[in-house]
């Protein structure tokens, strides 16, 4: 075992909470080593954890990729554009999107070494009395002790018992993979991962089947929204089907068979590729140690308190691997937060302002509750929505699905949740952030200039709607 080595900070993973919090460390003057066990497929270590390697980097790419495809097909020619048959080179696709996550793996490597911060690529284990044991790739082992050590291990894909990851069923990392289209995909869970997904090979040509547990599509979204949203999948061809218990899978020369209940019995699809995306789960194996005196729920969550603290001194844990939502932005916020509370500064992160995106064909967001849930909670609210449908820029774009709603206190004005789907909400949806973020009403937002002609007029309107102002509808 080589010396000890020492740093102000350790941080065990490379990813979204993990690099942030190293290199706000480092700014801040913090003596910071990050230890990451991920590689590229190059075989070289690759930083950046799920969300850059194999989540929502590469995800992004293929289904701007396949949009362009799908444009072309269906949307080009009301634009008077047309040409002979569209041909997709799916190895050429991949390709282009390795090489981002190659680029921007690459770019965190290279602000480690901007900033100073020490990198070690191995598997880290927290020891009792903030030690780290990191097993480096090459078979050495390294300890270092850290006055703080900062947990951001993580999540992994939740595997079926009955639907072992291999060639033919595969989760988000197989799917973003594919050597060509599949004929046919079936997809179990409609939640971002296999929306997304889904999306991508639909636009390509797959016939796509998703079986969904719950009854309700969308159930975190907004009722209205998860509608549209529907509507517009069902339109593009993607095969939702809703209360379905998959109970079994089987490979056979013919496909993979799949094998659910429903409300009408027992059924089976046969599909050539299976995408498994039921969850995720905190990467917490194997990482603490007996008598770190940091505790797991049970749901191998770290627990900690509202600031990411662990109970154990110098201990604190963000991202993926603690409670809230796993969404990279999440953790990059948490990872800043502790970084600064470390440094002896304010930190904080706002849940419920996080803004929620999912990247399908129209675009759904949203931040703040949802009518549902003022309902359930007993706030007295107002309510204003506009279409893009009314809105010239998206009428120009040949993109006129969706709407945003504003949700008011009924009393106070104060905005309690924006809810948007549409081409390009991903955008929108911060000017709802923002405005909740400092305490806005919909009058302030109503009395913003927009400009015209922009998508964000939907905003502008649905905030002059929840008065019963809206200029370009009747309220």
């Amino acid at each position: 075992m080589a010396d000890q080595q020492q740093f102000d900070v350790v941080v065990i993973g490379g990813g979204p909470a993990g690099y942030h919090a190293a290199i706000r460390a480092a700014q801040l003057g913090l003596k910071t080593a990050c230890v990451d066990a991920a590689l590229g497929k190059d075989g070289k270590p690759a930083l950046g954890g799920t969300c850059l390697r194999v989540g929502c980097i590469p995800s992004k790419a293929l289904l701007d990729s396949s949009r362009q495809f799908w444009n072309m097909g269906h949307i080009f020619d009301q634009h008077g554009i047309s040409f002979d048959k569209p041909k997709i080179d799916v190895g050429k696709m991949v390709a282009r999107k390795d090489a981002i996550v190659k680029q921007f793996t690459g770019g965190i490597a290279a602000l480690f070494k901007a900033n100073k911060v020490t990198a070690f690529y191995g598997w880290a284990q927290l020891q009792p009395g903030n030690i780290v044991k990191v097993k480096q790739h090459d078979g050495s082992e390294v300890e270092l002790k850290g006055t703080n050590v900062i947990l951001a291990a993580g999540s992994d894909s939740i595997e079926l018992p009955f639907a072992k990851f291999g060639e033919h069923i595969v989760d988000n990392v197989g799917a973003l993979d594919f050597d060509k289209v599949p004929k046919r995909l079936g997809v179990i869970g409609a939640g971002v991962i296999g929306l997304e997904l889904g999306s991508v090979w639909n636009r390509l040509g797959s016939q796509v089947t998703v079986l969904e547990g719950l009854p309700n599509f969308l159930a975190a979204a907004d009722t209205e929204v998860a509608k549209v949203a529907a509507r517009e999948f069902k339109k593009q061809g993607l095969d939702i089907k809703l209360g379905c218990k998959v109970t079994n899978t089987e490979v056979k020369k013919d496909g993979v068979h799949v094998f659910y209940t429903d409300d009408k019995g027992e059924q089976e699809i046969v599909v050539d590729k299976l995408l498994v995306c039921v969850g995720r789960r905190a990467a917490t194996k194997n990482l603490l140690a007996d008598g770190t005196g940091v505790k797991l729920d049970q749901r191998g969550m770290i627990e900690v308190d509202d600031h990411c603290h662990t109970g154990v001194d110098g201990v604190w844990a963000v991202g993926d691997c603690v409670r809230g939502p796993m969404l990279a932005h999440k953790g990059f916020e948490e990872g800043i937060e502790v970084a600064e509370l470390i440094a002896g500064l304010p930190g904080h992160v706002n849940y419920d302002t996080i803004p929620n995106v999912i990247y399908t064909e129209p675009e759904i967001a949203w931040v703040g509750k949802t009518e549902e849930q003022l309902k359930a909670d007993g706030i007295a609210y107002k309510a204003g929505s506009f279409p893009f449908a009314a809105v010239g820029r998206a009428v120009a774009m040949a993109e006129p699905a969706g709407f945003v709603k504003v949700l008011a206190d009924a009393e106070t004005d104060r905005i309690l949740g924006m809810h948007l789907v549409g081409a390009n909400v991903s955008e929108l949806v911060h000017e709802g952030v923002i405005s909740m973020e400092f305490n806005g009403s919909a009058d302030d937002l109503a009395r913003i200039c927009h400009a015209h002609p922009s998508l964000s007029e939907a905003v502008h309107d649905a905030a002059m709607a929840v008065a019963k102002r809206a200029i370009h509808k009747a309220n």
